[in-house]
């Protein structure tokens, strides 16, 4: 069974960073291409950024372009986020998911192509 478990957020001062981490269990990470997703109050969920199974592939929300970044360690079965620059709309729960996609450079940015989601963390950002 495929497990992922988010941890790393929290309550951060605006212009503060975060590293948010998931950790997957029950199948190889490199069987997945990887996103994060987050949803902010009253809103509906979204893409936040995505990496490929073999890692160099990446795609990001504009508005964190150059702000976040999404890496991988297929040794340790874990993704992470780091998010730098917080602002307050970045406040939201944050979500990671798995895909088991067709190619090795695929990248979904749907929440639907995604077949495995974590219970996320929250990260709320302060003025």
């Amino acid at each position: 069974q495929v497990q992922l478990v988010e941890s790393g957020g929290g309550l951060v001062q605006a212009g503060g960073s975060l590293r948010l981490s998931c950790a997957t269990s029950g199948r190889t990470l490199s069987s997945f291409a990887m996103g994060w997703f987050r949803q902010g109050p009253g809103k509906e969920r979204e893409f936040v950024a995505g990496i490929s199974r073999n890692g160099p592939r990446v795609f990001y929300l504009d508005s964190v372009k150059g702000r976040f970044s999404i890496s991988r360690d297929n040794t340790k079965n874990t993704v992470y986020l780091q998010m730098n620059s917080l602002k307050n709309e970045d406040t939201a729960k944050y979500y990671c998911a798995a895909d088991v996609p067709s190619t090795l450079w695929a990248v979904a940015r749907l929440s639907s192509e995604y077949d495995y989601w974590g219970q996320g963390t929250q990260v709320t950002v302060s003025s």
